[in-house]
């Protein structure tokens, strides 16, 4: 793969911690990033904000659903800019992107600039999601993973890949090593929403769903191994 896009869950950021950015995580997902990217690999992320907010649950605090999807928007890019902090640590260029104008914080989002700046072989962070409500960062994902013409869309999660229900509450949950988007969308396995879903496959945009919070996974998926669970028409060349 020669461009790929990684989506990274808010949650991993948190590490153990109950909210917030865990320093340990943080360091260690920046570690990977680097040297994915020391090995020519363009790298473009969209990154979550559970670890803060998430726009679904204001509704349970008294606040309407808009405000609540721009509260999480907003937690997005407190990730982005942590990442880009803890990568130029690490010796990497990186430049976050918003899909909502904030002057003075982070420039804003215009395929031509996103598309110079991987050319460049500088890290890109997308943030606050489409810049709408109603969207979820996963359509946010799909959809800046095809404008910059990505190989794959990978997805970081907390789990090692898809289940034909939520292995936590349901251990018997069968996991699947391969799927395509439509086996996806018709079982309506709950990985990724169905705007994102039908984004992919029509796009036929491969995507891997894998565990970012064990060391080492992102290095293996990029490498080729069959690592959780892959959603697409292609082939993974290694076992």
């Amino acid at each position: 793969m020669r461009r790929v896009l990684l989506k990274l869950s808010g949650e991993i950021l948190r590490g153990r911690q109950e909210a917030g950015l865990d320093p340990d995580m943080l360091g260690r997902v920046a570690g990977e990033l680097r040297d994915a990217t020391a090995k020519g690999l363009q790298l473009a992320l969209v990154v979550g904000g559970g670890n803060f907010f998430r726009g679904v649950s204001g509704e349970a605090l008294g606040i309407d659903r808009i405000s609540g999807d721009q509260i999480g928007m907003l937690s997005t890019v407190a990730n982005g800019l942590a990442i880009r902090a803890l990568l130029e640590r690490n010796g990497v260029s990186a430049e976050v992107l918003s899909a909502i104008p904030i002057p003075g914080v982070v420039e804003l989002f215009e395929a031509r600039r996103a598309l110079n700046t991987l050319s460049a072989g500088r890290v890109l962070i997308f943030v606050a999601g489409t810049g709408n409500p109603y969207f979820t960062t996963d359509t946010a994902a799909a959809l800046r993973a095809v404008q910059i013409g990505a190989d794959a869309l990978l997805k970081g999660t907390k789990v090692d890949g898809i289940y034909s229900e939520d292995p936590v509450s349901h251990p018997e949950a069968e996991r699947f090593d391969r799927l395509s988007f439509d086996e996806l969308i018709e079982r309506q396995l709950q990985v990724m929403d169905l705007s994102a879903a039908a984004i992919c496959a029509k796009a036929g945009m491969p995507m891997v769903v894998f565990n970012m919070q064990r060391a080492g996974t992102l290095a293996r998926v990029l490498s080729g191994e069959k690592v959780g669970t892959y959603v697409g028409p292609l082939q993974l060349s290694k076992e």
